[in-house]
């Protein structure tokens, strides 16, 4: 790869790659143009501006940045993955024991923060880009291994606050928010301590509903006081409700097909988008999901068996079965064209994510829409495509750079732009004599 010298570190232009946009057609030969931090052109025949600093991609493959879909990449410990559903790998996005339910770490403390006292487990005002940590290595390993953005949420709870779009390009932590808001975070289980309401899951699934008919009858008497102050006792400012109203949309956990079926029903009461997350068992709710419209959030920690259980315990049909088919829930959904997009769950080494992609392209999946499911498919759900998720012109100059196809085993990635700043990973750290990464 040659760099032209005396070009402005504002400008660049890559040449002769091949540019895989995920919007469209893969451009063979092409040349991309980054200037100010925003794709300035991009096409097989794309002019080179004067001064920019030119980069030959003979032999490279360009794509857009990849995207985790649910993440809690950057966030300090204390907020910590409270269980999601009692479901077979919904799995919040800290991640946890394969296969199974998460349990919270002990050293997490829940309170109620300022809400009132009928409203417990309930952080829903608090948003991911105020708890940004952007020197975690978290960042850095996911940003050398080709990610650009994360869509970052606390998980304290079971309303747990509000995910924002980051950018993984560091420095300040207004510069790395692309949107501070793109969702609520909803658990269905609570917190350690709760004995009594809403201490099961039908309990969480009252408490969600009469949370929400509170916030719309909030918003009814915010606006009715609004419209005529005079001779009205004006509504007591309530954070929780506030913070419900203020999200977009809502994540629901959903990882077996009667957890998705259930989820899909309880959306439509909520009167908001609604994104389920988790889809161990997609394979089995293709149908329900293709009619319901719902997207689909899939935990990319296919289940395993636990290697510390018990090694004469025999599990279940159903078990093996999902551990079989996990995989396959991808292919059978882009053949149906029920939207999904992939997430990190608890698979936490990026050369981890990278397999468990490349085993559902295994079981079937095309290699677009494995792309599509890291870029332009979560950028599209959570609303944010007019921004990232492909390489088009105008869009935010969030791309990365490879010596081969990106899902191959020797592929390296050699250049991530993140906001148009160029980071080069370091090298790959040979793997011990007698092992194999």
């Amino acid at each position: 790869m040659a760099f032209a010298q005396g070009g402005s570190p504002d400008v660049y232009a890559i040449q002769n790659a091949t540019i895989h946009t995920a919007s469209g057609p893969v451009i063979a030969n092409g040349t991309i143009v980054v200037r100010n931090g925003l794709i300035e052109a991009i096409g097989a025949s794309a002019p080179i501006p004067a001064g920019a600093w030119t980069i030959d991609g003979k032999g490279m493959h360009v794509y857009p940045g990849l995207i985790d879909a649910l993440s809690r990449w950057g966030l300090p410990a204390a907020a910590e993955a409270a269980p999601a559903a009692r479901s077979a790998a919904a799995g919040p996005p800290g991640g946890g024991r394969r296969g199974g339910g998460d349990e919270p770490p002990a050293n997490v403390q829940y309170q109620d923060d300022g809400g009132p006292e009928e409203r417990p487990s309930n952080t829903s005002w608090v948003k991911a880009a105020d708890l940004v940590q952007p020197a975690d290595a978290t960042l850095t390993a996911a940003r050398n291994a080709g990610y650009t953005t994360a869509i970052v949420f606390p998980a304290t709870g079971i309303f747990a606050g509000q995910g924002s779009a980051l950018n993984l390009s560091g420095g300040r932590v207004g510069d790395m928010v692309v949107s501070s808001t793109v969702g609520q975070y909803l658990g269905m289980s609570a917190p350690r301590g709760f004995n009594s309401f809403p201490g099961s899951l039908m309990g969480s699934i009252a408490y969600i509903r009469q949370v929400y008919m509170d916030a719309e009858h909030y918003k009814a008497a915010k606006a009715m006081y609004a419209e005529n102050a005079r001779g009205l006792q004006r509504t007591a400012y309530d954070r929780a409700l506030e913070g419900v109203l203020e999200s977009p949309r809502v994540l629901l956990p959903a990882g077996r097909k009667v957890e998705i079926e259930r989820m899909i029903r309880f959306g439509k009461e909520l009167k908001k988008p609604v994104i389920l997350y988790g889809g161990v068992e997609a394979w089995r709710a293709v149908e329900p999901l293709k009619a319901g419209g719902v997207p689909l959030l899939i935990n990319l920690q296919w289940p395993e068996r636990d290697r510390d259980g018990d090694p004469d315990f025999i599990d279940s049909l159903r078990t093996l079965e999902t551990r079989e088919m996990a995989p396959a829930g991808p292919a059978a959904l882009a053949k149906a064209g029920v939207r999904f997009a992939f997430y990190s769950g608890g698979t936490a080494r990026p050369a981890d994510i990278r397999k468990a992609v490349k085993k559902a392209v295994d079981a079937g999946l095309p290699s677009e829409d494995a792309l599509r499911a890291m870029t332009l498919s979560p950028a599209q759900i959570y609303g944010v495509d007019d921004r990232i998720g492909s390489l088009e012109t105008g869009k935010i100059a969030n791309l990365f750079v490879t010596d081969g196809d990106w899902l191959a085993d020797r592929t390296q990635v050699k250049m991530v732009f993140v906001d148009g700043k160029k980071f080069e990973p370091p090298p790959p750290t040979p793997a011990p004599a007698g092992r194999t990464e």
